[in-house]
């Protein structure tokens, strides 16, 4: 039951704003600092890893960006079988053990190799911990490219390299994976345009946001990765994009992020096939693929003629 309205609390912005002011948030030092000392004291804890954006000369760090820690420990049920020792990184405004969580079908009937930590503090910083026993590593483990050894109190990791996106990079596909994808994008396009002819506009939506987007962005990391001969990231959420594409194109990608009024789902819908079909053929001539054109054309006539029919 939703609490009444006189229950629920007025802040004024002044008091909100002073509020926010008195909230400082620690520096990266100052967390750096943290993490290392609570190793350091711990004869648990063997190693300390950084991974993730921070380590990634290419970004731009900002306020925003998470501390992903890994721990290396021994004994890792005297650290999950009571979650207090984690009160020592900072008052909590929220935090999740993904680990320990269900999800319907995503049941977990293993014990998890690793166990991670996500922790959102009052002071705004994220902090992402992961405790890796040490018997992963003694069995051949693989660091991350983007990894930097903050702590190694057994010199596990004297030989890692320098951090860099190696990982992260385009991936180039195999043509058949290409012509699959291709397949599935023209395949999926028709549910969105089933679900906006029943005038079933959550049906639509998720197809369009849920099933078809995740398509269409790989198109645009292949084609991406094809003029640059996968050399590049596309980042998370295809948030590198921008540095490689033109302002139009781009401008032409938001155009397919629309509200819910079944004529503007239409529109996003076709500027979405419009530009699929653009960077898939651009993608086949670079990296001399087949492409199957007559796929593009008779779903593209399809959808036009579905638009038309419902109108």
């Amino acid at each position: 039951m939703s609490a009444p309205p006189e229950a629920i609390p007025q802040t004024s912005a002044a008091n909100f704003k002073q509020t926010i002011i008195r909230l400082k948030m620690r520096s990266g030092d100052e967390i750096k600092k943290l993490i290392v000392d609570i190793a350091k004291s711990d004869n648990r804890i063997k190693a300390v890893l950084l991974n993730g954006s921070r380590t990634n000369s290419k970004v731009l760090t900002d306020k925003y960006q998470d501390f992903d820690i890994v721990y290396i420990v021994n004994d890792l049920e005297s650290f999950v079988s009571d979650h207090r020792w984690t009160n020592i990184l900072g008052d909590k405004i929220i935090w999740q053990l993904p680990d320990e969580m269900t999800f319907e079908e995503d049941d977990k009937d293993e014990e998890p190799i690793d166990f991670h930590y996500l922790m959102l503090f009052k002071d705004g910083n994220r902090i992402d911990l992961t405790l890796c026993p040490i018997k992963k590593i003694q069995v051949g483990f693989q660091a991350d490219s983007l990894t930097v050894v903050w702590l190694d109190k057994d010199n596990i990791f004297s030989n890692i390299s320098e951090p860099n996106d190696f990982d992260y990079l385009i991936k180039k596909p195999t043509e058949k994976f290409f012509l699959d994808t291709c397949n599935e994008f023209w395949w999926v396009s028709t549910y969105v345009s089933k679900g906006l002819c029943r005038n079933e506009i959550t049906y639509a939506k998720e197809m369009l946001e849920t099933v078809v987007r995740p398509i269409f962005m790989k198109i645009i990391e292949w084609h991406i990765g094809a003029e640059t001969h996968f050399s590049v990231s596309f980042g998370k959420s295809g948030k590198f994009m921008t540095q490689y594409l033109s302002s139009t194109q781009y401008d032409k990608i938001l155009s397919t992020y629309s509200d819910y009024q079944i004529e503007n789902n239409w529109k996003s819908l076709f500027d979405m096939t419009e530009l699929f079909g653009q960077f898939a053929r651009a993608v086949a001539e670079k990296l001399y693929f087949q492409y199957n054109f007559n796929e593009e054309q008779n779903v593209t006539m399809y959808l036009k003629q579905s638009y038309y029919e419902q109108k």
